[in-house]
C-alpha cells in the first residue's frame, strides 16, 4: 500500500518524505487555508513548491462545480508538474470533467466519495484514484472499511485499473484496516503515520536493551 500525506504544511511534507516511506501528497481548500495560502497565484506556486519536494502524485483540488470551469482549472493545475493529479469533487459534471481528463491524458482523483455506486462511476468515466473518506463515513454511524472493502471487490470483479485512496483518515487502525480492506492508497496526517510507530512493547522493549548494554 502506499502512503500519502494529507496536508499543505511543507515541514510536515518534508518529515513524512525523511522518513523514506512517503508516496504522494493529497491536498484540498480547507488545508490551504489552515497554512494561510490564499489567492490563485500563491496556490499555484504551493503547489508547485510541493512537487519540489516530492518524488510522487500530488492531488490538487479544483475549486469550481461546474463542467467549462473544472476543466479550465485542472488544465491549469495539471501545467504546473507532471506529477499533479487533478483533484475533482463526485458531483455530475465532476464525473464529465473526469471523463474529458482522462481523453485529453491528465490523470484525476475524484473526491468526496460515500458509496460504490460512485466510485463505479469515477472509475467508468477513467479516474485514476477514487477517495472514499472512511471518517466521515464512520462520523454519520456507517462503516467507512466496509465500503473500502465493497469497492475493492467491485473493481477486483469488473477489472478497474482506479486505485482505491481512503481518506478522512482519524488514527493509525484506520490505516491498517484499509490495508487489510484493500486500499492501495491510504492519505493521512503526519500524526496518524507516526502513530504506526508506536507501541508500548517496543519502549518497555528497548529500555531493556539500552539497560543491558549498560552491563556490557
Amino acid at each position: 500500500m502506499k502512503f500519502f500525506i494529507d496536508t499543505a504544511n511543507l515541514s510536515h511534507i518534508k518529515e513524512a518524505h525523511d522518513l523514506g516511506i512517503l508516496d504522494g501528497v493529497t491536498t484540498n481548500p480547507s488545508l490551504m487555508a489552515k497554512e494561510g495560502i490564499k489567492g490563485e497565484e500563491n496556490i499555484l506556486k504551493h503547489y508547485a513548491d510541493i512537487c519540489a519536494l516530492v518524488d510522487g502524485d500530488v492531488s490538487a483540488e479544483v475549486l469550481s462545480t461546474d463542467f467549462e470551469s473544472m476543466v479550465a482549472e485542472g488544465k491549469i493545475l495539471a501545467a504546473i508538474h507532471k506529477n499533479i493529479v487533478v483533484k475533482v469533487p463526485m458531483i455530475k459534471d465532476g464525473i464529465k470533467a473526469i471523463k474529458w481528463f482522462t481523453d485529453h491524458g491528465i490523470r484525476t482523483n475524484c473526491t468526496l466519495v460515500f458509496s460504490a455506486g460512485q466510485a463505479i462511476l469515477a472509475a467508468k468515466a477513467g479516474a485514476a484514484y477514487v477517495s472514499p473518506f472512511i471518517g466521515r463515513i464512520d462520523d454519520s454511524s456507517w462503516d467507512g472499511i466496509a465500503l473500502i472493502e465493497q469497492i475493492s471487490h467491485i473493481f477486483s470483479i469488473q477489472g478497474f485499473d482506479t486505485e482505491i485512496l481512503a481518506a478522512s483518515i482519524r488514527n493509525p487502525l484506520h490505516i491498517v484496516r484499509s490495508a487489510e480492506a484493500g486500499a492501495h492508497i491510504c492519505t493521512c496526517p503526519l500524526d496518524s503515520i507516526m502513530g504506526l510507530l508506536k507501541h508500548p512493547l517496543t519502549d518497555i522493549g528497548l529500555a531493556k536493551f539500552l539497560e543491558d548494554a549498560k552491563k556490557m
